[in-house]
């Protein structure tokens, strides 16, 4: 977890490496198997000619078949690293048992169909190194019981390799890694929305470096053709694939048969080996909707809910980015491994857990901020879906030196009917998201069925809204998905308090609009906390509808003011500037939105002045989540 711990900080929960690593393998061996094609087709499969063509390759061409060589070389490379680094990463988090052991068993065999490829694949150049390596795995093979050493006889001398023998290697060379493909496939049916692809950017960047190392230390053949007369005394090693291979003159071979079949032994049957996390299976009853379904043993509940078809909100399943944060409404959980920025000690306290990585020790009752539970559509088996669409940006115009309204259409008869306070994903090409409030009530304006308002702040670095506040213009399209969320209205009497950071005011915008429309007469308190007065960027709309409605008031709050600044109204943080108004907070409900920050500092404070966690309704926004905030929309 440190390791991780440190990568996010380094990448973001998004791009850490350790995140994709099974979707790094599978991106991996595309790229040794088309390099491969390509070497291939240049490749003499004979004796005489493997040295030849080879060598032609990497100088004659050294531009694409020089290049392609030292690429699909560290490309195997680093498969063989990220896929030991995938193995170890679960069996670190436990991450084996129950119904896990199909993909660990199935991942152990495809480490060593890997190690066979690559290995068989250093015979093929037929240099120095070459011969050591085949010379080293036929008498590997020549202590198994019925070969006697027949197998070594034919490299002796360098008359008894036939072109029939290097055709044989060749076809090993391709049946192995088809053989792998297959396996690979089966691997991740057990593995809920598995994924074998990962996020663009780390796919260029691990490009990059392959093709970057191809140039600066690009792979050559060693010591001459083979001679088998002649012992190779000095080769440049490769530790990621042959690091067995010394132990064959060091050790007895008996030994070393003994160390790769124990290993594997131990390997295969880890997941039924001390110590247990793992229970029986468990109910998961999971709200709003009360949609029940199974938890195998050792299942976390997002493959439960995944397995199931529920559109659960999830992005990194390692506990690292928080959006599939739940909260537990009865039963026991193991939270597992995950990250203490995703999941605070105020949250378990709370009794929110991560999905991705909570385990049931018993049958549970579990509230999800999602909206397949709630009023999104169902898809044709019944299940819940979110709503796709291709939307079009209408208008874009500056509401504040760092706060954008965008203004889309979607195609005729296929607006959202999303209710007030929810929100949607806009949808990168690469699959990452962003959430947005709908920033008007349901069927009023550019809220209505075929228009859709966001307030988009600028977050320095952000990828989105880099885009908005630089490149995007009336007229372009933006792939967007939802309704999503469940911080809305709640039906009562209570009075209401609304605190509001920053853009936080958008989705309190939209239900208050709505609670207009409705003819609601509930009290009402806004209490909208930014840092300058220019942030305030509809400060007139808040206060018209002051002016219109007696049951509305408005009190802005500004934190980041100089001492000698005019500012006539409240200074300070926007949470204890409600609390000074409200020091006791029974009989009223709260709707808290803006930043993780300001959600968690806040939430204690109310609960401690009286407010009824049942009462206290909150939307955390995370910069550059992909899915969903990673709050829960509801205290418990």
């Amino acid at each position: 977890m440190q390791a991780e711990a440190l990568f996010n900080r380094a990448f973001g929960d998004r791009l850490n490496p350790l995140y994709h690593l099974g979707a790094l393998a599978f991106f991996l061996f595309w790229i040794v198997c088309g390099s491969g094609l390509y070497l291939y087709a240049f490749f003499d499969t004979s004796v005489e000619g493997a040295w030849r063509s080879v060598e032609s390759l990497t100088h004659g061409q050294w531009w694409a078949g020089g290049v392609l060589r030292s690429v699909h070389r560290y490309a195997s490379d680093a498969m063989v690293v990220t896929m030991l680094l995938h193995l170890l990463r679960h069996w670190a988090f436990d991450r084996l048992r129950g119904f896990r052991w199909f993909s660990w068993v199935t991942g152990v065999v495809l480490l060593w169909l890997v190690f066979a490829a690559g290995v068989n694949g250093y015979m093929l150049p037929w240099d120095r190194l070459a011969q050591f390596v085949t010379q080293a795995s036929f008498e590997w093979l020549d202590w198994l019981p019925g070969f006697g050493g027949t197998l070594v006889r034919n490299f002796i001398v360098d008359a008894n390799v036939s072109d029939r023998l290097f055709s044989l290697l060749v076809f090993v060379h391709i049946g192995v890694p088809l053989l792998t493909l297959l396996l690979l496939w089966v691997h991740v049916q057990r593995v809920p929305k598995a994924t074998t692809q990962p996020p663009r950017p780390i796919a260029l960047a691990v490009a990059a470096m392959l093709v970057a190392m191809a140039l600066v230390q690009p792979v050559l053949s060693q010591g001459g053709p083979a001679q088998m007369a002649q012992a190779p005394t000095v080769l440049a090693f490769d530790w990621f694939l042959l690091a067995l291979y010394p132990l064959v003159y060091l050790w007895p071979i008996g030994g070393v048969w003994l160390l790769v079949l124990g290993a594997t032994a131990l390997l295969l049957a880890a997941p039924w080996l001390p110590p247990r996390r793992a229970g029986a299976g468990h109910r998961l009853t999971l709200h709003p909707g009360a949609v029940t379904v199974s938890a195998r043993a050792g299942e976390t509940l997002l493959e439960a809910g995944l397995r199931a078809g529920l559109a659960l909100p999830h992005d990194c399943r390692a506990g690292g980015c928080g959006v599939c944060v739940c909260s537990v409404l009865g039963g026991r959980v193991d939270h597992g491994a995950y990250q203490p920025a995703a999941l605070t000690e105020a949250m378990r306290a709370r009794g929110q857990t991560l999905m991705c990585c909570a385990t049931a020790l018993e049958d549970l009752e579990l509230e999800v901020d999602v909206a397949s539970l709630g009023a999104a559509p169902q898809g044709a088996d019944g299940t819940p879906a979110l709503q796709r669409e291709t939307a079009r940006i209408e208008r874009i115009e500056p509401l504040a030196p760092d706060v954008m309204r965008l203004v889309l259409s979607l195609p005729p008869g296929r607006g959202f009917d999303y209710r007030a306070g929810q929100y949607l994903n806009v949808v990168l090409p690469d699959g990452a998201r962003r959430a947005y409030s709908f920033a008007t009530a349901p069927g009023s304006g550019d809220g209505s069925g075929d228009g859709i308002e966001l307030h988009v702040r600028r977050v320095p670095g952000g990828r989105f809204t880099t885009l908005a506040f630089g490149q995007l213009r009336a007229g372009d399209l933006l792939q967007v998905e939802g309704p999503l969320g469940r911080f809305t209205l709640h039906e009562g009497e209570r009075p209401i308090l609304f605190v509001a950071g920053a853009t936080g005011f958008a989705p309190i915008k939209s239900i208050v609009e709505d609670a207009f429309r409705r003819g609601l007469k509930r009290p009402m308190w806004l209490y909208w906390g930014v840092r300058t007065r220019a942030d305030l960027y509809l400060e007139s709309l808040a206060e018209q509808w002051a002016r219109e409605h007696p049951n509305f008031h408005f009190v802005p709050v500004l934190s980041a003011l100089a001492p000698d600044d005019p500012w006539p109204g409240r200074r300070g943080l926007v949470h204890e500037a409600m609390l000074a108004d409200f020091p006791n907070l029974q009989g009223f409900e709260v709707y808290a939105c803006g930043s993780v920050q300001m959600v968690q500092t806040a939430v204690p404070s109310f609960i401690a002045q009286g407010l009824d966690e049942n009462f206290c309704h909150t939307d955390a926004f995370v910069p550059a989540a992909a899915a969903a905030p990673a709050s829960s929309s509801s205290a418990t």
